[in-house]
């Protein structure tokens, strides 16, 4: 039994690593800063599920604390931009679009 849940880890890394791919277009693509936030979360979201993956597949325990740890981190890091966000937008138009140059949202 062990050999058939073997047999998924890859294809399922694989998966993860093209919707990685999928993510990090709409990061740099994104037409709106929350996209972008977004996009960051969910690549973090995959990678951590990754390292939980190939912690079941190396049968290594370690890396279940790597993948808390990286965890941690990352909502840390998309706090931090959550409210840099929500801060240099307060006041705008209330529709969450970018603000021009001008100071006033589209």
């Amino acid at each position: 039994m062990p050999f058939a849940w073997e047999v998924l880890y890859i294809p399922a890394v694989l998966v993860l690593l093209t919707f990685i791919g999928a993510m990090m277009f709409r990061a740099v693509r994104g037409p709106r800063t929350t996209d972008r936030i977004l996009a960051i979360n969910m690549i973090s979201t995959m990678v951590v599920c990754i390292i939980l993956i190939f912690s079941q597949l190396l049968q290594e325990d370690w890396l279940l604390d790597v993948a808390l740890i990286y965890a941690m981190i990352s909502l840390v890091v998309v706090t931090m931009l959550a409210s840099l966000y929500v801060k240099n937008n307060r006041g705008g138009g209330g529709d969450g679009g970018e603000k021009k140059e001008g100071g006033t949202a589209e």
